[in-house]
């Protein structure tokens, strides 16, 4: 009885680990390159090929030795001014922009290059649209898939454990048969599995205490996370009333994301582009390369509009477009402040938007997200007159601070007061 009582604890206390295993397992692996490369280079790069401030970084491990780059993403110019061949190339090249030195090291430059394979591996190997059009979609991508499959181990493995017990309870009811037969007793009647768990939980009851702590944790974290997830609409990209193609606009065509969203830099909001500026190019280009006439034929609904006669009715009517960001009323958020003056790149918060089709939702927009943002982005300094003027005004104890390590970062000049975004 001794060595069974022992093996059965054991088998709870591995059922044990292996829930506590599987409630951790799905952040375990998870890995920061994604969010070094929004930190550190989205800015000025794109995790594709194409060309933003500085060159698109697919396949950029095929085009350039390991520990070159190393040396060229730590301090782009001192690699220049020592004079080697392959960076003065590439300097000249890009028109001599200056790269910043990042204080990065060896291992998250590996994790930035492995994040760069991965997005661009998962792009070659994503299925081509249907024609017919998208769906709306709420999409968790590969998280969720790696969900689904620790719960099914786990659920597997719990399965397998009860079958166990009663394999190893069946076993030793034999054995005990066995001796009282030996020993001429009386055979002892076969109890329940559920008196057997009473009885071990009876005599065990530090270790049922322990597991009853663990999964009342397990729960309340179960709980917090799913709390957390309320109003989070990662991947969220509904279908349009027209099937606008940022990978043709912005994408295939190069056309700026303020020309269409044109109150963006000097606006609280970006703007939806109105009907009368999809004219200035469709008075004219009235057929496209994937639908043909038909999307274009809906603008010229809206606007009542003749493209033989180049003639307008007086049948208007609005595009019911889906909006796909939406921030808390309580939350104040002014593009403007960040294209502007913070010289952020749109993808910093839109994901590679020339490679969508229609809009989609590219990150969480959490409270979270938008202080990590702050706290690992260093403002662009050189030659912006706002931050020119907030040198001249910062006391030189402060100016000596800020400065010590060569960079400042939004949360030192104010980004991480309630009242910038709550008031």
């Amino acid at each position: 009885m001794k060595i069974f009582s022992v093996r059965l604890t054991s088998l709870f206390g591995l059922l044990s680990f292996l829930v506590l295993f599987g409630a951790s397992s799905k952040g375990a692996f998870a890995q920061d390159g994604e969010k070094l490369f929004k930190s550190y280079c989205a800015a000025c790069h794109s995790a594709g090929s194409n060309m933003l401030v500085g060159p698109g970084l697919a396949g950029v491990e095929d085009r350039y030795d390991k520990e070159w780059l190393y040396k060229w993403i730590k301090n782009s110019q001192e690699l220049v001014k020592s004079g080697d061949a392959q960076a003065v190339e590439v300097f000249e090249k890009y028109n001599k922009v200056l790269m910043p030195a990042q204080p990065v090291n060896n291992e998250e430059i590996d994790a930035i290059l492995a994040y760069v394979k991965e997005h661009n591996a998962a792009k070659e190997e994503a299925p081509a649209a249907a024609a017919g059009g998208a769906t709306a979609e709420m999409s968790s991508g590969e998280s969720s898939d790696s969900s689904d499959q620790t719960t099914y181990i786990v659920l597997g493995s719990i399965l397998v454990l009860l079958i166990l017990i009663s394999v190893l309870r069946k076993v030793q009811h034999s054995l005990q048969i066995v001796e009282a037969r030996k020993r001429g007793e009386d055979v002892p009647e076969e109890t329940g599995m559920w008196d057997g768990f009473t009885s071990w939980m009876n005599g065990n009851k530090r270790i049922v205490a322990l597991i009853g702590i663990v999964l009342i944790a397990l729960i309340a974290k179960a709980g917090w996370d799913a709390a957390l997830q309320i109003g989070v609409y990662n991947g969220y990209e509904p279908e349009q009333p027209i099937k606008f193609s940022h990978k043709l606009h912005a994408g295939d065509n190069g056309i700026d994301c303020n020309y269409c969203h044109t109150s963006a830099s000097f606006s609280k909001s970006a703007g939806i582009p109105s009907p009368n500026l999809c004219m200035n190019c469709h008075t004219y280009i009235q057929e496209g390369p994937q639908y043909g006439k038909e999307e274009i034929a809906k603008i010229y609904d809206a606007l009542d509009f003749d493209p033989v006669t180049k003639t307008y009715g007086d049948n208007q009517k609005p595009i019911k477009w889906v909006k796909v960001h939406n921030l808390p009323d309580h939350v104040y958020f002014n593009h403007s402040q960040h294209v502007t003056v913070g010289k952020i790149a749109c993808q910093k918060c839109h994901g590679d938007v020339e490679t969508y089709t229609v809009g989609k939702q590219s990150e969480d927009l959490t409270m979270g997200w938008c202080i990590d943002c702050h706290r690992e982005t260093k403002v662009q300094m050189d030659g912006n007159e706002y931050y020119d003027e907030i040198h001249k005004r910062l006391p030189e104890d402060l100016k000596k601070q800020y400065l010590e390590d060569g960079t400042i970062t939004v949360s030192e000049l104010g980004g991480m007061e309630c009242a910038k975004c709550h008031y």
